[in-house]
C-alpha cells in the first residue's frame, strides 16, 4: 500500500480554503490503495503532522487536538530526510511514496514547496517548481501567452516602487489603454483575493491600492464582456482535457464570495457553448497547459467574448480547489471520471513522472 502525504494549510491567503479542499481529497482517496498522513502548516508557518479526526480540518479546529499533533519537518536531505517527526528525544524519519500539496496560493501553489520536494526526491501531485512559479505570476504567464501566441485580454503590469514614483501617469495610461472597465489583480495570488473591478479612475487608484496589499506587483486588464469557462487537464507528457464548465457570477465578477461562501454562483457543465467552440476552447486548454510546462493537473480558465467568440486565456491553476463545489473534480466526474478514480490518477501520474526523474 503506497504511503501519500497530504499537505494542508499554510502560510497564504487561501489558507481556510486549502483545509476544505483537503478534508475533500483525504475523504475521497481509495482507502483500499493508500495509506494517509497528514502534514498542517499553520497560518505562521508551524508544521505538524495530524492524525486525528479529518472533519476538524476546516477552521483550523485540528489545532486544538492537540493529542493528535506531531511538530514535524519535510527535511531536503535525501540520506536521511523525508518526513521527520521531531521530539526532545530527536527525529524519526517517516517514509511517504508521495506527497500532495493541497495548497493554494502563495507558499505553496507558487513553486516553493514543489522546489524543496524536488530536492528531497519525493514525489509529488501536480506542476513542477518552474511552472508553478510560472502560473503563480500573472505577469509572467501573459507574458508567455504573447510570446506563444495565446489570444488574452489587453494588459499592464507594474511594481509597487515604478508605481509610487508616478502613479497619476500609470494610472492615465491604463486607462488610456484598456478603458474601463479594467480589472486589478496581485500578481500573485489566487482565489480571486485582492482582485476589483473598477470604471472610473477613483475606482482604479483604490483598486490599485487594494492589490498592492498582497503582492509588490500587479496586473491590470481590460474588462471582458464574454462567458466565463474553465477546462480541467490532466496528464504529463499526454495531457487530456475535460467538459469545459462555464462560470455564472452570484456577484458583479467571480470573486472569493462568489467562489466560496455565497453558494449562489451557476455553475453549467457543460458549458453552454456551440459544441465547436467549446472544442476550441479544449484544444486552446492543452495548448497553454503545454506552454507553461504544466504536469499532473492545472485547470485553465478562458473567457468566451460575446461579441466575437474569441477564446481568450484568463489564468491558469495548477492546485484548482478540490472542495466539494469545486469545478476540477466536477468537470471530470462530468466526463466520467468519478472523485476518487480522479485522486487515484493523479497520485499514479506523480509517481510516474518523478520515478524518472528522481
Amino acid at each position: 500500500m503506497k504511503r501519500v502525504l497530504v499537505v494542508f494549510g499554510g502560510v497564504s491567503s487561501e489558507h481556510e480554503v486549502s483545509l476544505i479542499s483537503a478534508r475533500s481529497v483525504i475523504e475521497n482517496i481509495p482507502a483500499d490503495k493508500y495509506e494517509i498522513i497528514g502534514l498542517g502548516i499553520t497560518r505562521d508557518g508551524r508544521w505538524f503532522k495530524y492524525s486525528g479526526d479529518w472533519a476538524n480540518l476546516p477552521d483550523d479546529k485540528w489545532l486544538s487536538d492537540w493529542a493528535n499533533l506531531t511538530p514535524a519537518i519535510i527535511s531536503a536531505d535525501r540520506s536521511s530526510g523525508g518526513l521527520l517527526l521531531l521530539s526532545e528525544d530527536g527525529a524519526q524519519r517517516v517514509d511517504v511514496d508521495v506527497v500532495f500539496p493541497v495548497l493554494h496560493g502563495k507558499n505553496g501553489e507558487d513553486g516553493t514547496i514543489q522546489g524543496l520536494l524536488q530536492l528531497a526526491g519525493i514525489p509529488f501531485v501536480g506542476c513542477d517548481l518552474l511552472s508553478s512559479a510560472v502560473c503563480m505570476d500573472k505577469a509572467v504567464t501573459n507574458t508567455l501567452a504573447d510570446a506563444a501566441g495565446i489570444p488574452q485580454a489587453k494588459w499592464m503590469s507594474i511594481k509597487k516602487h515604478e508605481y509610487n514614483k508616478d502613479s497619476g501617469a500609470f494610472l492615465k495610461r491604463a486607462a488610456e489603454y484598456l478603458g474601463y472597465p479594467i480589472f486589478v489583480k496581485p500578481a500573485n495570488a489566487g482565489s480571486s483575493v485582492g482582485i476589483s473591478k473598477a470604471v472610473n479612475e477613483l475606482g482604479l487608484k483604490e483598486a490599485a491600492g487594494v492589490a498592492f496589499e498582497h503582492d509588490e506587483k500587479i496586473v491590470l486588464e481590460e474588462g471582458i464582456d464574454g462567458y466565463e469557462v474553465e477546462c480541467a487537464v490532466l496528464g504529463n507528457d499526454e495531457p487530456v482535457a475535460s467538459l469545459v464548465g462555464e462560470i455564472v457570477p452570484c456577484n458583479e465578477f467571480y470573486d472569493y464570495d462568489a467562489k466560496y461562501i455565497a453558494g449562489t454562483t451557476e455553475l453549467h457543465i457543460p458549458a453552454r457553448l456551440e459544441d465547436s467552440k467549446a472544442e476550441e476552447v479544449r484544444a486552446a486548454a492543452c495548448k497553454a497547459y503545454k506552454c507553461l510546462g504544466c504536469s499532473g493537473l492545472a485547470r485553465i480558465d478562458f473567457f468566451v467574448r460575446k461579441s466575437d467568440g474569441a477564446v481568450l486565456l484568463n489564468e491558469p491553476n495548477t492546485i484548482p480547489g478540490f472542495t466539494s463545489i469545486s469545478m476540477y473534480p466536477k468537470l471530470f466526474e462530468a466526463a466520467g471520471i468519478p472523485y476518487p478514480e480522479l485522486l487515484d490518477r493523479l497520485i499514479s501520474l506523480a509517481i510516474e513522472k518523478w520515478s524518472r526523474k528522481i
